[in-house]
């Protein structure tokens, strides 16, 4: 099945910001589109706002004057669904709600040819159950764009339980000749993209109200430390909280309530309190005129260590004792195959954070994971109260020899960076082996839908099958509610490796 022909008109129903992104990648692509919206007189504005956003294209040498006047010619407000009889592709944005969308398919139903692909551009909504009420559901199928369409490369497209092969695979090729990345996934809560990046949030949301640090520390540390775009304070005050808690609360209802996503009551306390982020002047931060940015928790400067013991290779740490012998720190080599930790010369022990915390052993000082050692430029620390403050000076220390700022953070399991990126991962198997979508698609959708460094398949390879599972195994054991507990996928990818192998 191959791709929309450019002669076949493409409909756009719903003209706000998401309608009007998907109309401008239509038009650029070459199709004739027809822009309908319930409001009167909406339409034929959403056509004025286009033909300017093409000027811009122009402007930026990105579009010829000659390929704007033609998008231009092509593009045409129209006054009802009628109109849209011939399209060959219906594409839906409007109000996010079941009954609004399932009314208006109907309608189309009676309207397009038996052939015309009508798809919805929901994020929360089961695409199965928009289209549960059609006569010929096999035609129906998710076009998932991300906003803004225009720029943003992804789109998830979405087989419902009821839609035919050959939809998705001609909704697939539609957008791959639009120019976009095309991810395909089942009909499953937050589909790819919304699915998987759960934790992001939330384990930040439950550090902050764990007291174990501040806004400003845990994106720094998500940014500096784990190489993340945005931190996950900053991103959601620019999502907007009610829109991103939306979300989250949808996925968690969807999901029967699964402890694996449950919403943060700190973000619902900012929602009830109208903080929603950038759009209403406050949120997370400030963001009235003369506000200042807090800074995150930065240590003061100590001296390194003379000298440290490694006992084991460090594991997804091991650069680290490479660039403490770079900083010509002497490094002292014990025989020990898998260790990950640091001997100090207090006697004290630097370990890689793996799900225990700083309490339960005799002077640790725990050092998150980092998406690369060598280019971070900040590590977070967390230690217990009654750890030696001499074992915590030389950790810090050790840390400011490798270049990098220092924020010490509370006692708390997986500490920032290490429990996030478990938990994606986790979730990410965990998609795999329910049938929402491939490895690779997962990577890419969670690369070019929100940024990520890298793919949780791609972070799971460089960390090793057991990190993962490791990390929240032990968190789960802290915690036994069920947000941490590995799926069985993880459980059975973590044990397929020959670290244990001989047990029974």
């Amino acid at each position: 099945m191959t791709a929309l022909d450019l002669s076949s008109p493409v409909a756009v129903v719903g003209t706000g910001t998401m309608g009007q992104g998907i109309a401008q990648v239509a038009l650029v692509a070459g199709h004739p589109v027809r822009l309908y919206d319930a409001a009167p007189g909406r339409a034929r504005d959403a056509a004025v706002a286009i033909g300017a956003r093409l000027d811009r294209l122009v402007a930026k040498n990105r579009l010829t004057e000659a390929g704007r006047d033609a998008a231009r010619a092509r593009l045409e407000p129209v006054d009802s669904l009628a109109e849209l009889a011939d399209c060959g592709l219906v594409v839906e944005a409007v109000l996010e709600r079941l009954d609004v969308k399932q009314r208006l398919f109907g309608e189309l139903e009676e309207i397009v040819a038996e052939d015309c692909l009508l798809a919805t551009n929901t994020s929360s909504l089961s695409v199965t159950a928009v289209g549960g009420t059609l006569r010929h559901p096999g035609r129906f199928v998710g076009l998932h764009f991300f906003n803004p369409a225009p720029l943003l490369p992804l789109v998830e497209v979405v087989s419902g339980f009821a839609t035919d092969v050959t939809s998705a695979t001609r909704a697939y090729e539609t957008a791959r000749a639009w120019g976009k990345t095309p991810v395909a996934c089942a009909d499953t809560p937050g589909f790819i993209v919304n699915r998987i990046a759960r934790p992001f949030y939330a384990e930040a949301f439950a550090v902050h109200e764990a007291q174990a640090a501040d806004p400003a520390t845990i994106d720094a540390v998500l940014r500096e430390c784990g190489g993340f775009r945005m931190g996950a304070f900053e991103l959601t005050d620019l999502i907007g909280q009610d829109v991103n808690e939306s979300v989250t609360h949808s996925v968690w209802q969807s999901f029967f309530q699964d402890a694996r996503f449950t919403p943060s009551l700190a973000q619902r306390r900012l929602v009830e309190s109208g903080r929603l982020g950038r759009k209403s002047g406050r949120g997370w931060y400030d963001y009235a005129d003369g506000a200042e940015r807090p800074e995150p928790h930065t240590a003061d400067k100590e001296q390194p260590p003379a000298y440290v013991i490694a006992e084991g290779g460090l594991g997804p740490a091991a650069e680290l004792l490479t660039m403490i012998r770079e900083a010509g720190i002497p490094v002292r080599d014990e025989d020990e195959d898998h260790g990950t930790r640091l001997v100090l010369p207090s006697g004290g022990q630097l370990v890689l954070a793996d799900g225990q915390t700083s309490a339960e052993f005799r002077d640790v000082v725990y050092f998150d994971l980092a998406l690369d050692y060598r280019t971070a430029t900040r590590i977070a620390l967390s230690a217990a109260q009654d750890t030696s403050p001499r074992t915590l000076a030389e950790a810090t220390g050790l840390f400011q020899a490798l270049g990098k700022e220092v924020s010490v953070i509370g006692d708390v399991p997986g500490m920032i960076v290490a429990r996030t990126v478990a938990r994606i991962i986790d979730l990410a198997h965990d998609a795999v082996a329910k049938g929402v979508a491939t490895e690779e698609d997962i990577d890419t959708a969670m690369r070019l839908g929100v940024n990520y460094p890298l793919g949780p398949f791609e972070w799971d390879r460089r960390l090793g099958r057991d990190f993962a599972f490791d990390v929240l195994d032990e968190m789960h054991e802290r915690d036994p509610s069920g947000r941490y507990a590995p799926s069985l996928a993880l459980y059975r990818h973590a044990y397929a490796t020959d670290k244990r192998e001989g047990t029974s």
